[in-house]
């Protein structure tokens, strides 16, 4: 692999045009870093699939055992862990913002960070932006990030900012002593995050050995090892390790085309291909900076060999899918003329105006459905029952929408992340399950849905159902107390009387 720098010759002064390009793109770059946080302004709330569990953790996180209900339903039990990003900045923002503000806010500065991160390696390998740093402005809005992977996209923003620092302190003795608790900085966010900012860091050292006998690129990252210790002593880890009940090899290849999976399957595949093809022409032409392209060749290894579950986490594979094609695009070395910078940005233009469409029609048919709660009294056992396509390319934004119903209503619901050893999160009653995934009602077209095998409405006060498909019955019983278009409150017969905290489950 080539490593370009392209110096400027030094003995030659700057031209004015170049100043004004150079200039020119880092504004552009600047720009595509707002128009980032457009879904997240247009929208009421974030539209991302696991972003209300998220926020109903983080309420309990923050309830301290004051709210009777949420202490009688949940338990929240605080581990120093590589996976807590959002969760420590909720901390001093909730009580400034409130809770759902607190959580778009974050929500809106990840994809601007990460903007900003990839303009600042960029600038701090070629001191400019240019065409590969534009292109990965298309991967910010990955498909980690529009599940609601918060943690891990905000591990990579800190772990770009982190690699930016490194190349820019480059024969500074005290380099280690910025880079020690800058590791440990990306390792809390999120653990994943901080192997993908050792392998960037790894990849710029492999670049500039001296032989392939030169062992020093495998000690020179030594300063962002110490999260290891933590790791080893067992501080909030999970053993689980899974490539996923599927065929490994069908599986792989489907992470791979749905790298920039968003809304429209012939858009994203589309927009892979475009940068795909700029990659491998910059190649063929040698513009591919390898002080960045081996992290990027290492990454799409480590996609295609890692396990689907790393730690208690699903799609660890998926997420470094994407990754790869971001620092894969920050390697592209090719100086462009403007029209070059611009094609560049339109196709992050096109994806983000989409995106913002579609998080904008969602969080209107959000803000009918959450009316809901108006009818829920506060303290009420509520089962969310979410009709789910087997096969759907779009992020369904509503898969997670029953837990708004801890955030406004202080309920007992069923589609929480709150599995013991897994998540800080857990549910105190333990006789049946009523978490995460027992709200989902995966169903193929010609799939009849019955709510009367509902299981978890027996120990509800509620049946939430939010579903495009109408099901052809509800439990005996039950009675319809509110209702949109793609969703309805049932008030069960089993209600227990909240007045009479002895009634509950």
């Amino acid at each position: 692999m080539h490593a370009s720098a392209h110096p400027e010759p030094q003995a030659a002064p700057v031209s004015e045009s170049y100043r004004r390009t150079r200039h020119e793109a880092a504004w552009l770059g600047f720009v595509l870093s707002c128009l980032a946080m457009l879904p997240v302004l247009l929208a009421w709330t974030p539209q991302m699939t696991d972003y209300p569990s998220h926020l109903a953790g983080y309420k309990v996180m923050l309830d301290h055992g004051h709210d009777p209900f949420l202490t009688r339903y949940f338990l929240f039990k605080w581990e120093w862990t590589g996976n807590l990003g959002a969760e420590l900045l909720m901390v001093p923002l909730t009580p400034l913002l409130g809770l759902e503000e607190a959580g778009r806010f974050i929500v809106a500065s990840i994809p601007f960070l990460t903007g900003v991160a990839i303009m600042a390696v960029e600038w701090s390998l070629r001191k400019r932006i240019g065409v590969g740093a534009i292109l990965a402005f298309a991967m910010i809005w990955s498909p980690s990030l529009l599940m609601g992977f918060l943690n891990y996209s905000l591990a990579i923003a800190f772990a770009l900012l982190a690699f930016a620092a490194w190349v820019r302190l480059e024969g500074w003795r005290w380099r280690w002593a910025v880079m020690v608790p800058a590791g440990f900085v990306v390792w809390i966010c999120h653990v994943s995050g901080w192997g993908v900012m050792g392998v960037l860091v790894f990849g710029y050292e492999w670049s500039r050995r001296a032989g392939w006998r030169d062992w020093r690129p495998f000690l020179k990252p030594w300063p962002l090892i110490f999260p290891l210790l933590p790791m080893l002593l067992g501080m909030g880890a999970n053993g689980k390790v899974s490539y996923g009940r599927w065929g490994v090899l069908e599986y792989k290849w489907g992470i791979l085309y749905k790298a920039m999976r968003s809304y429209d399957p012939v858009l994203d595949i589309t927009s892979l291909c475009l940068v795909l093809a700029v990659v491998a022409t910059a190649l063929a032409i040698r513009r591919f900076d390898g002080r960045v392209g081996w992290a990027a060749l290492i990454l799409l290894i480590l996609t295609l060999i890692v396990p689907r579950q790393i730690f208690g986490g699903d799609y660890a594979d998926y997420r470094l899918s994407t990754a790869a094609l971001l620092v894969a695009c920050l390697a592209i070395d090719w100086p462009v003329p403007r029209w070059g910078l611009a094609l560049a940005g339109l196709l992050f233009s096109v994806r983000i105006a989409v995106t913002s469409v579609v998080w904008y029609q969602d969080a209107q048919t959000a803000r009918q459905m959450i009316v809901a709660l108006d009818h829920v009294p506060e303290g009420a056992r509520v089962a969310t029952a979410v009709a789910i396509p087997r096969t759907q390319w779009l992020f369904g934004p509503f898969e997670h929408f029953g837990s708004m119903a801890v955030v406004r209503r202080s309920s007992m619901e069923n589609s929480n992340f709150a599995l013991p050893d897994v998540h800080m999160l857990s549910m105190r009653e333990t006789r049946y399950r009523f978490n995460d995934p027992t709200q989902r009602i995966l169903y193929s077209p010609s799939q009849r849905i019955d709510l009367r095998k509902f299981k978890p409405a027996r120990h509800a006060d509620y049946l939430w159902y939010i579903g495009d498909k109408k099901p052809v019955a509800v439990p005996d019983g039950a009675w319809i107390v509110y209702a949109t278009p793609n969703s309805f409150l049932a008030r069960l017969p089993n209600a227990v009387d909240l007045a009479n905290p002895a009634d509950g489950s």
